[in-house]
Order: structure tokens, then C-alpha cells, then sequence
């Protein structure tokens, strides 16, 4: 099994990465220390645990491990897995190591770090003084570092907080797991990891929710050699490194900070023109975040980059409008008469009657939005 974050710059290489388990995309240092800034005193006296990084390739011990005094961290773990295409082979932290660091063969370890301090008597504590720490640091696995495994649940039980990008192919199980065992996490993933039931709900519910950092955009990722570099965006650096530029990044964590309680402005005042009424929901359609209506309280559906801006204190989520969830709050399958009009408009997407999903009309033109989620203001 393969770890990195869970995204693909396409559909096509959405449906590849499942088929091929094409997971190890590595996270810039940048993006790291972008979200990790609104986090710093929730890690004072804390134990993080990666156990989807090697330390020999993640950019997450890195920046934990070179920030380990002034978070004022109680123990840092990170975990490699057997078969990384990267371990010991000098990936990303460790370019340039003597031999005497390399780790050999491919099987799983883990290092552990509880203080950082100038070993190497240069008066400052920086990455050589990392390097010289794990040296005598690392210890083999009997297993394979799966998350699942024996060894590794026991590592996350010790933990207080989790901070990694998670297998793409496994998300919904990699959170269901950081639930069960009632862990703070913060985690990087792609948006529409929103759509699943398993995490829509755990937002719905006040659980999960957004980070602070990226809200648009592609990120840029490393990844390995033996990627194939087919998706526009891609490059290779003057050392011969790999990246590839994904789209739909977004941070996920149940870690509270201050700016997700910031009420969202509203300006707009409701029409019915701009704002029609769902054809098989009692809801109006709001095409963009920044257009809800500040003089309408009723359900409306908003795109799911809603939660972008979502505050809890602001806004009430009533549902999603598509699939079993749709049904399960009283919405009703697409009717007969509407896929027949969609048809005649010369549309070509492949619908049916009872397809449980969102639709509408404007101008007499049958609309079928994208994923929505159904929002109410509160008083």
C-alpha cells in the first residue's frame, strides 16, 4: 500500500489513481507551514503523530521536527511503510546524506523524537542537528506500517493530534479510524472528499470541517520518479525531481481556530429571477457563495465550496442534494416531464426519472446544478 494525499489533477486521473493505487504525492513545505501557523498553541505539550509520512520524504516531519521547541512539542513520531519507493534513498529531507544515514532494504520503521537540541555544537538547533538526532532513532516495524496494522493503532493511541496526507484510495477509512479513536487531526485531501456520506455528515454535524488556508486553486506536489508526468502543469526541477499541479486542495480538520466563526458578508437581496425554486426540493438554487441572499430564510442549496466560508454560528447545513442523502431529507427523484425537457433542449448528460439529484428551471431551461448543499441562516 501506497500513502500521500488522496487527489488527482483529473477525473481521468481520479479513476486511474484508483485503479493503479497511485497515491504518493508528496506535500510541499509551503502549504505546511501556511495552515500550520493558525494552529500553534493547540500543539504545546502534544505528542503529532505522521503515520502516513516517511521521514525520509515528508515534509510534515520536517516541519514538525525543525519547529519541534518553539511549538514546544511533547514527542514527535512519524512512520514509513514496507515497499516506499523513497525509503532511505536521501527523498526530500535528507538530500545530500552520507551513507551512514541511509536506511536499508524496504521494510517499515518508525522514528521518534522527543527534544531537539544542538548535537552538533554549531550553536543553533537547525536540520543537521534532525539528521544527527533519528540516525539512532530509527527503529524497524514487524509489520508493514499499514495505518491499520497492530503496531500503527497503537502509535495513533498514544497520539494527540494527527497530522498527514492520507492514502487517497483509503480517506474514508483513514477518517473513520481518527474518529473511533476520538484523535484531533489535521489533513490534506481533495474537496470533493466533501460529497462522501461518511465525511458530509461528520461536517453536518459539526465534527469536521475546513482549514484555514487554501480555499482555490491547484497546489503543486512532489512525487515520485516513477510517475508519469501526462497532466498539463507537471514539470521536473533542475535535479531531476517530479511535480504535478493538482486542483481542489483543501485542508481537513477537526481542530477549532478563530477564523471559521467569522461571519460571511451578505450584500444580495432575493429575486426569484436570479433565484429559482428546485423542481423536486423546497429550496432555491444560489450559484455562488458570495450571492446568498442576506433577506431570505429559507433552504437554499450552495455550491459545496460553501464551506469555504461556512460558520456554524451563521448558517444551519440541512443536507445534501444528490443521492441517498438527498432522499433522506424529503427530497424526491427527478421527474418524467423533466428529463423529457431535458432532452428536447438538446442536452446530451446521461439522467433518468427517480435520479436523485438537484434540478431546476430558468427562462423555461431545465438546469442541473452541481453538487449543492442545502444551508438555512440562522436567527
Amino acid at each position: 500500500m501506497k500513502y500521500g494525499v488522496m487527489i488527482m489533477p483529473t477525473v481521468e486521473g481520479l479513476t486511474n489513481a484508483k485503479k493503479n493505487k497511485k497515491d504518493e504525492f508528496y506535500t510541499q513545505l509551503v502549504d505546511i507551514e501556511k495552515e500550520m501557523k493558525f494552529f500553534k498553541s493547540n500543539f504545546e505539550g502534544k505528542i503529532v503523530y505522521c503515520n502516513c509520512d516517511d521521514p525520509y520524504e515528508s515534509n510534515f516531519f520536517k516541519f514538525f521536527a525543525l519547529n519541534f521547541n518553539r511549538l514546544k512539542l511533547k514527542k514527535l513520531i512519524s512512520v514509513s511503510y514496507t515497499g516506499s519507493p523513497v525509503a532511505g534513498e536521501e527523498f526530500g529531507l535528507f538530500e545530500n546524506q552520507g551513507k551512514e544515514y541511509k536506511i536499508t532494504g524496504k521494510r517499515a520503521y518508525k522514528v521518534t523524537l522527543t527534544e531537539l537540541k544542538d548535537v552538533t555544537g554549531d550553536g543553533r538547533e537547525d536540520l543537521e542537528d534532525v539528521k544527527e538526532i533519528i540516525k539512532h532513532r530509527i527503529r524497524y516495524l514487524k509489520g508493514d506500517g499499514d495505518f491499520r496494522s497492530e503496531e500503527s493503532i497503537a502509535l495513533l493511541k498514544e497520539a494527540d493530534i494527527v497530522v498527514t496526507n492520507p492514502p487517497f484510495s483509503l480517506f474514508r477509512e483513514y477518517i473513520a479510524q481518527l474518529v473511533e479513536y476520538d484523535k484531533k487531526f489535521i489533513i490534506i485531501g481533495n474537496v470533493n472528499a466533501i460529497t462522501y456520506k461518511e465525511i458530509f455528515t461528520l461536517i453536518k454535524n459539526n465534527k469536521l470541517w475546513l482549514g484555514a488556508s487554501i480555499h482555490s486553486g491547484d497546489r503543486e506536489f512532489r512525487v515520485p520518479d516513477s510517475y508519469p508526468l501526462t497532466a498539463s502543469g507537471s514539470r521536473i526541477d533542475a535535479n531531476g525531481n517530479k511535480y504535478i499541479r493538482v486542483k481542489g486542495v483543501r485542508w481537513y480538520t477537526n481542530v477549532d481556530y478563530e477564523e471559521r466563526h467569522e461571519d460571511l458578508d451578505l450584500y444580495k437581496e432575493y429575486n426569484s429571477e436570479e433565484y429559482p425554486k428546485y423542481d423536486n426540493y423546497d429550496a432555491i438554487n444560489v450559484n455562488k457563495t458570495a450571492e446568498i441572499p442576506c433577506d431570505y430564510d429559507r433552504v437554499m442549496g450552495v455550491p459545496i465550496t460553501f464551506l469555504d466560508k461556512y460558520n456554524p454560528e451563521q448558517f444551519e447545513i440541512i443536507g445534501f442534494g444528490q443521492g441517498d442523502m438527498f432522499i433522506e431529507i424529503g427530497g424526491v427523484g427527478v421527474s418524467e416531464e423533466f428529463v423529457n425537457d431535458y432532452y428536447l433542449q438538446g442536452n446530451t448528460g446521461q439522467i433518468s426519472v427517480g435520479w436523485k439529484h438537484l434540478v431546476y428551471y430558468i427562462n423555461d431551461k431545465a438546469k442541473i446544478p452541481y453538487g449543492r448543499i442545502l444551508i438555512r441562516k440562522k436567527s
